[in-house]
């Protein structure tokens, strides 16, 4: 049970409260969530392994940086609020939310965009007791640097950086003689030769300043080898050590033929060299029906530990079937054996392991939430503000939920907003983190006005999810479950089934996921649970079928019908 959470979700509520409270309000008494997964029977982890993925569900992109004995990790969140969630831990297996980097409304403005815009792969370094997250909003202002004196903030507003102008993924490298440079994927010189030709760019920053300064210059044009035409050549990371400096960077897409590769050069602006054993990570050659697979390896980041051996964190992904996954890509950690010249994550034709060896760090106690394994976490609303990993569908613009109006409680403002409008409806969501997951709530009071509803939500997107609520409808309660299978799709979905409400206390909801099934339940008071509909085609939630760059999440929602 976690019982701190995000300011900016605080502020918002007890503006709620302040504002006063509506009539037309839904109250939820817990939530539920948990899982498991195939791959973690028979495979338990002894005291001196750890267990992959460590951020289990939707966490893109990871970035990390060491501060002395600490070790704080970023990861995308497109167009979900708050943004970019900033983790601790000191042995890099076991990791707690501290804040998120982008908690208020006024930093960044996503507006309508579609979930998988907005903030793409962040970068934190630190230097002289300032940390820098590089980042880039996609669609919402280009690329941009936050600052704070603590990783769990407050950070500052964005300061833009022009000169990166239709670039994403920066990097920031600062050397050992107190030069700053910042490396990031860009368009190339002049027409590109085909799709998905990018570059790496790279150029002075001005940390007192905080601005590009001087020329700009390419480092790698396409990618390792031009003559195959790599495609997306990103998230790069400068690296020294030594006398060379090394450029890690991500290629071949973020789907099966991910990778992760390595060029390396004297000067930090180049010319730059590739290794010919590329690529040091992917997971692309290994046989697609092999059981349990992990694939689409890629976009690491490489990080020193007091003893100086290495280790990489790196997005990967788990699917249930051929390239089907709900959960999202996730973050996993391997140690980097740099034995030789050339820094190697894994091994061409090794499989990812889902336990592996702890790194040479004291072991920290299990966090309070647990991010990895078979778990169940209970939110029982009795703290002051939501826990860090609650999430909602871009920025709000008013406040229309709270923990006070009903102590113990989640009130949610039902709006004439909905799940599938591109906006900010009343939906408080949680990953996917399991193949095998089940979300559970109590509803103790539903709005009461003729088309109103509230219940559980399971969504990949506004075009792609699950509603299961109840409604009024004639004067009565009905259950609804509705789906919305596509943007061709009207934005309220489609009604899959529905049956009177009988008996009276709250509401139960269960929506459960197996692999690429879902079960819908409800059940009234005390008695048992009944099904709305079983095996719903849970594929629809995958990033296959719906694209984008989000993993599915569960939540309350609420709705009113004008």
């Amino acid at each position: 049970m976690r019982r701190t959470g995000s300011a900016a979700l605080a502020a918002l509520a007890l503006a709620a409260v302040a504002g006063g409270a509506t009539a037309q309000e839904a109250v939820f008494d817990h939530f539920v969530y948990r899982g498991t997964d195939a791959a973690h029977q028979g495979a338990e982890p002894t005291a001196d392994q750890y267990r992959n993925p460590i951020l289990q569900g939707f966490y893109p992109d990871p970035s990390i940086t060491r501060v002395g004995d600490d070790y704080y990790l970023v990861t995308s969140t497109f167009a979900y609020f708050p943004g970019i969630p900033v983790f601790h831990s000191r042995d890099l297996v076991s990791w707690t939310q501290i804040g998120n980097a982008i908690d208020r409304p006024d930093q960044l403005d996503f507006g309508t965009l579609g979930l998988s815009r907005g903030v793409f792969a962040p970068t934190i370094e630190h230097r002289d007791g300032t940390f820098y997250i590089l980042n880039t909003c996609v669609d919402c202002g280009d690329n941009f640097l936050i600052t704070a004196s603590g990783p769990a903030g407050p950070w500052s507003d964005p300061v833009w950086l022009p000169d990166l102008k239709g670039g994403i993924d920066p990097g920031l490298f600062f050397d050992t003689d107190g030069s700053a440079w910042i490396v990031n994927n860009g368009p190339p010189e002049g027409t590109p030769r085909y799709e998905g030709h990018r570059a790496i760019w790279i150029q002075r920053f001005d940390p007192v300043g905080k601005k590009t300064v001087g020329p700009r210059k390419v480092l790698v044009d396409g990618g390792v080898d031009p003559s195959t035409n790599p495609i997306w050549i990103e998230g790069p990371h400068l690296i020294r050590k030594g006398d060379w400096y090394y450029l890690v960077c991500a290629e071949g897409g973020t789907a099966e033929g991910h990778s992760q590769v390595v060029l390396r050069s004297r000067k930090p602006d180049g010319p730059y060299e590739p290794w010919s054993g590329n690529p040091i990570l992917t997971q692309r050659d290994l046989p697609r029906d092999r059981p349990n697979p992990i694939t689409s390896a890629g976009h690491a980041d490489l990080v020193q530990l007091p003893d100086g051996a290495w280790a990489a964190t790196f997005l990967a992904v788990r699917p249930y079937e051929g390239d089907f996954y709900n959960t999202g890509r996730e973050t996993f950690l391997l140690p980097v054996d740099w034995s030789g010249d050339w820094p190697v994550i894994l091994k061409r034709g090794e499989a990812i392991p889902y336990v592996g060896q702890r790194p040479n760090l004291p072991a920290q106690p299990a966090p309070d939430v647990p991010t990895s394994g078979d778990f169940e976490v209970v939110d029982a609303f009795d703290g002051p503000a939501l826990p860090p990993y609650w999430m909602m569908l871009r920025n709000p613009r008013e406040a229309w939920f709270d923990l006070d109006s009903h102590p113990g409680a989640l009130t949610l403002k039902a709006r004439p907003v909905g799940l599938g409008d591109n906006a900010n409806p009343s939906f408080l969501a949680r990953r996917q983190q399991h193949q095998n997951a089940q979300a559970q709530t109590v509803l103790r009071a539903a709005p009461t006005r003729e088309g109103d509803r509230a219940g559980l939500a399971v969504l990949q997107s506004d075009d792609y999810w699950y509603a299961l609520s109840v409604v009024r409808q004639d004067g009565r309660a009905i259950v609804e479950l509705r789906r919305r299978a596509g943007p061709d799709q009207a934005s309220g979905g489609e009604l899959l089934a529905s049956r009177p409400l009988a008996g009276e206390g709250p509401i139960r909801f269960r929506i459960a996921g197996r692999g690429d099934a879902y079960d819908f339940a409800v059940a009234q008071g005390d008695g048992d649970w009944s099904t709305v509909l079983a095996g719903a085609d849970g594929t629809l939630l995958s990033t296959r079928t719906a694209g984008g760059f989000v993993g599915a999440v569960f939540g309350p929602f609420a709705q009113s019908a004008f």
